[in-house]
C-alpha cells in the first residue's frame, strides 16, 4: 500500500480529506492493529510518512521524564 492508497481509504474511513502526516500515520497504525494491513505495508507507509515530517507519539513514560 502507498501513501496515496492511505489517504484514500481514510477519506472513505472518516468522510473527509487530510494531508497532515501524523494523522496518516495514526490511521495506518491503527489499520496495522486491526490486520487490515501487513508488517510489510506497515513499513513502508511509517518510512514514507516519516519521510514526509511525521513523528510517532511519544510515550506516556517518555513525557513524564522530562517533568
Amino acid at each position: 500500500m502507498l501513501v496515496h492508497e492511505l489517504k484514500e481509504k481514510f477519506s472513505i474511513h472518516k468522510q473527509y480529506q487530510t494531508e497532515d502526516v501524523n494523522e496518516l500515520l495514526d490511521f495506518a497504525k491503527k489499520a496495522y492493529v486491526s490486520n487490515e494491513i501487513t508488517s510489510s505495508e506497515y513499513k513502508k507507509l511509517v518510512r514514507e510518512l516519516e519521510s514526509q515530517g511525521a513523528k510517532m507519539p511519544q510515550l506516556e513514560t517518555e513525557n513524564q521524564s522530562q517533568y
